[in-house]
């Protein structure tokens, strides 16, 4: 498991808010949950340098700023900056991220076989120009 470092490959090329096309963000309500995901992740094949855990002050100190004034004058047309500012009420409330690379339906589908069996905040999968709600 890797912590996350966002870079323009991350971001959206309209307006720039966090975009990570081909991963999927979960919300957990603690880092303890969010790291044992992660480890039953990297168990049932998933390469641990696919796999980013998310601690609520890096959500806010790198994620959280890619919507600064991404939305003014006017909205977003996509729901990028509202679900950027989700994860931002989850993580002032401590709840901790893992960012999980998810290319297919399948490999989202096999993650959210173990996700659900824990407790969890919001689960977002990013493909691109869609926001799936997992």
């Amino acid at each position: 498991m890797k912590h996350l470092v966002v870079d323009s490959h991350m971001l959206s090329s309209v307006g720039g808010a966090f975009y990570p096309t081909g991963y999927s963000m979960l919300m957990f309500p603690d880092g303890e949950t969010a790291r044992q995901v992660g480890k039953r992740l990297i168990e049932n094949d998933v390469s641990g340098d696919d796999v980013y855990l998310v601690p609520p002050e890096e959500i806010l100190s790198q994620i959280t700023p890619t919507v600064h004034d991404g939305d003014n004058p006017l909205p977003s047309a996509g729901t990028d900056g509202a679900t950027v500012r989700a994860f931002t009420k989850l993580a002032l409330d401590g709840h901790t991220g893992l960012l999980v690379k998810t290319p297919d339906a399948k490999a989202a589908e096999r993650m959210m076989e173990i996700v659900r069996t824990v407790p969890y905040s919001m689960a977002q999968r990013y493909r691109t120009l869609v926001i799936e709600d997992l």
